[in-house]
């Protein structure tokens, strides 16, 4: 019997809000559920499941919350999945698998993030104190320095993602992504334009004071978010009369140094590449979590990526990151990248997460 190929034929997100800040009174489940209803309208009797990843949450099953939240049907079971910040990458292949094994055919998967809500004051233990546990600041001044990424550095690709953010902001390229949320319809970011250029010279070091290279200005913001796809079966979406998108081939999950996470996404995408005979050349769009500067220039610069290909809206580094909805953020976007473009075949998201794991997955685009 043939395996099943899984395809992507909805996805939406909504706004960004800081920290404190425009969602700061929504729960998770309540700012998942509108993308659920949305994506569920006019088959909320077909989908075999919702998969969720959340990392700071008040714990439970938060995917089953947000489908009774959003009045699916009570048959829908939902099931929550923490990988640290790859929560909502693994929540997609997830759903993937679950096609692919003919577990069922029709899915809703994502991520979400109230960080605002969260009951936790310190995050959690990423790796053993015997083999090192840094924060994920000190990890990013460790990347920089073992692959020799300067603050000039650092600060010249911060600068270039928040050119290309506001860009993308007005030319409406974030809209198509985003359903409203109670009135908010645009990223909380951009109800103020800030001047990068004077932010990134008065930036200090947070993490390292001496010699240090990664600043507050350098690095991303902590956010409320959340994005959720909707994922069918090829000949069944087709079947239903839905376009299919994003046609899933593959995914790696890889292991580095808990000192390195930063890293991680290197090994999860050479592998990912080699065990489907393509190279860094054969992938068109790459879409790479903001963390951290660090992070993309050295992902950048190990895998020989050119900037005109990685990240080309900008990210997390002015959007903000909301750890367990980034995942399937990356991949929204390029959902709707690839429709506003007739040259591209294949498309690569991937993450970082603390204690060193790296999450990588490959799409064929639709044609």
């Amino acid at each position: 019997m043939p395996m099943s190929t899984a395809v992507i034929v909805n996805a939406k997100r909504i706004p960004i809000g800081k920290k404190h800040g425009m969602f700061k009174l929504y729960s998770p489940h309540e700012l998942m559920a509108p993308l659920l209803k949305h994506l569920a309208r006019d088959i909320e009797n077909e989908i075999d499941d919702v998969i969720v990843g959340n990392v700071v949450g008040p714990g439970g099953n938060l995917a089953r919350l947000s489908a009774l939240e959003a009045e699916l049907p009570l048959s829908l079971p939902g099931m929550t999945i923490d990988r640290q910040c790859s929560a909502g990458i693994e929540a997609v292949r997830t759903a993937c698998y679950m096609i692919q094994g003919r577990a069922g055919k029709c899915y809703l998967a994502g991520g979400i993030e109230s960080t605002s809500t969260s009951p936790y004051e310190k995050r959690a233990q990423f790796s053993p104190n015997q083999i090192g546990d840094p924060n994920m600041g000190v990890a990013a001044e460790y990347v920089a320095k073992r692959f020799n990424i300067t603050r000039a550095m650092q600060d010249h690709y911060a600068l270039l993602s928040y050119e290309r953010s506001w860009n993308a902001y007005l030319q409406g390229i974030y809209k198509q992504e985003i359903i409203g949320m109670d009135g908010h319809s645009i990223d909380e970011e951009f109800l103020r334009k800030r001047d990068m250029t004077k932010l990134l010279h008065r930036a200090r070091p947070l993490f390292a004071e001496d010699k240090g290279t990664v600043t507050a200005a350098n690095s991303c913001g902590i956010h409320d978010g959340a994005s959720a796809l909707l994922i069918m079966e090829e000949t069944y979406a087709q079947n239903r009369g839905f376009l299919p998108v994003l046609r899933f081939i593959d995914s790696q999950v890889s292991g580095v140094h808990p000192n390195y996470p930063g890293y991680a996404p290197v090994p999860a995408i050479k592998e990912l590449l080699k065990r489907n005979q393509l190279t860094i050349g054969d992938i068109d769009l790459f879409e790479i979590n903001e963390a951290f500067s660090s992070k993309i220039i050295a992902c950048a610069q190990q895998l020989s990526i050119p900037y005109e290909k990685l990240n080309i809206h900008g990210g997390a580094l002015t959007l903000g990151h909301p750890y367990g909805a980034s995942g399937a953020i990356l991949i929204t976007r390029l959902f709707y990248e690839v429709q506003r473009r007739t040259d591209l075949s294949y498309v690569v998201a991937a993450i970082g997460s603390g204690g060193g794991i790296g999450s990588a997955i490959l799409f064929e685009v639709v044609k």
